[in-house]
């Protein structure tokens, strides 16, 4: 894909019909390629493309779909067929009956205690990052290597803290392997082949997969009888938590699916929001000064922590705008059980729902300066239409670890604003390509130049 020197980055949107393998073709090398610029101005777009889909961008049927008549919109074979490898039936694939329970138990681990229990080991790994940028020296860095990394330290510190069984290079091998192979969309699924039909992207990605759920089983058969943690961990708050309906627990490959769901999707989104963000702050002196400015009021200590961020307003802000302009889950999709009418236009059963989150966020019709950062149109959340922003979905199945994500992304942004001053390198903007998720082709490569005390 041809670079852009536009700021923002986006992703040139198609302007003419596409067949089933130049579709294909397009969305192995970037899913998002494959949106109708249409879909910005329109609340509808319908089309055949081997089965009939539609992509919705109106706010009133993105409500039916996702709240008022959910059970009628699972989660497509595709999506399933790309995730369940990794994942199994945990809580993000799990649909009905199967899907209640596990909601149940796992929604008071993500309660708001919980939530600002787990920030000083967000403060320890942000404190991790920007040791390691200053000791690089005065020399460009990829922003989103170390986001990686840093979100990557916070989600096993949080998950698996001091599990010497805990394999952290293996885990963190394996789950980039997935991400970077698993999520090219195969001829397969687009064409609606069974489950059992191969897929290459499988096989390469097969024995890693393996090598990670049983580094996982191992690390929680071993916690079962290990020692309670104070405070505890994910893990020892997931082995204690139970239906309130039915006290069902989680068995071990129930909880080693949820938390490899909680580790790809926990670290992966947040790199990926903090990595955007930094690339947008290092191109925009005003945005970046002011929410220096109000780190430098807000924080009285050295180091950034949970109780300042309802001092940070403006970070979080930049944060919203960061996922507004790059969703991580950039497009998604369900599959329609039963007929129904969604803009005043039919669906039938079997249809594929595609909710381009990416081309939702980006409406002519929705926003204002749909393609510009502008931070502040977040100063009033109320005033941002519902189902109109959707980073983390909507309605019931909402995602459940939002809070935490936030939380996370605000204290490390926060925390290199204290530190650093960021300024772009000429001629190596990213390229926005979404697989599984929406990254930053070619990295984020930034200058962090340190403040003078």
């Amino acid at each position: 894909m041809a670079q852009t020197t536009d700021f923002p980055v986006r992703v040139p949107l198609v302007t003419k019909p596409m067949g089933i393998l130049a579709s294909l073709a397009a969305a192995r090398r970037n899913v998002l390629s494959i949106i109708p610029d249409i879909a910005t101005r329109q609340p509808m777009v319908s089309g055949k493309t081997g089965k009939r889909w539609h992509m919705v961008m109106d706010p009133e049927a993105l409500r039916r779909i996702l709240l008022e008549n959910v059970a009628n919109y699972p989660k497509s074979l595709v999506t399933k067929n790309l995730l369940e490898p990794a994942i199994g039936k945990s809580l993000f694939i799990a649909e009905g009956a199967h899907w209640r329970w596990q909601r149940r138990a796992t929604a008071p681990v993500f309660s708001h205690r919980n939530v600002r229990a787990l920030s000083p080991l967000v403060t320890d790994a942000a404190g991790r990052c920007s040791a390691r940028i200053a000791a690089a020296g005065p020399r460009a860095v990829n922003m989103f290597d170390e986001m990686v990394a840093t979100t990557f330290d916070v989600i096993s510190d949080v998950t698996f803290s001091d599990d010497k069984g805990f394999d952290r290079d293996a885990v963190h091998n394996a789950i980039n392997a997935y991400v970077a192979e698993a999520g090219k969309v195969s001829l397969m699924d687009i064409l609606g082949a069974p489950n059992w039909v191969p897929r290459l992207n499988r096989m390469i990605t097969g024995p890693s997969l393996r090598q990670m759920k049983q580094i996982a089983d191992q690390v929680i058969d071993a916690r079962r009888n290990g020692a309670e943690k104070s405070p505890p961990d994910l893990l020892d708050l997931l082995l204690a938590g139970e239906d309130p309906k039915t006290s069902r627990k989680m068995q071990t490959a129930e909880l080693r699916d949820n938390l490899l769901t909680f580790i790809v999707a926990g670290h992966e989104t947040t790199a990926l929001s903090l990595s955007w963000a930094l690339y947008l702050i290092a191109h925009d002196k005003r945005v970046q000064d002011k929410a220096r400015a109000e780190v430098a009021t807000a924080v009285k200590g050295v180091d950034v922590t949970g109780d300042d961020i309802p001092k940070l307003p403006f970070v979080r802000q930049i944060i919203d705008e960061s996922l507004r302009l790059y969703p991580p889950a950039a497009i998604v999709s369900r599959t329609a059980m039963a007929s129904d009418v969604l803009c005043g236009r039919d669906v039938r059963k079997g249809d594929t729902i595609i909710i381009p989150i990416y081309a939702l966020h980006r409406s002519h019709v929705l926003w204002d300066r749909p393609d510009g950062f502008w931070p502040e149109r977040f100063d009033d959340m109320k005033s941002v239409p519902r189902y109109s922003y959707l980073p983390f979905g909507d309605g019931p199945r909402i995602c459940i670890g939002a809070s935490f994500a936030i939380q996370e992304a605000v204290i490390i942004l926060a925390s290199l604003l204290k530190q650093f001053r960021f300024s772009p390198v000429a001629g190596r903007d990213p390229v926005p390509e979404m697989t599984l998720t929406l990254r930053p082709e070619g990295g984020v490569w930034l200058m962090a130049d340190p403040l003078k005390g």
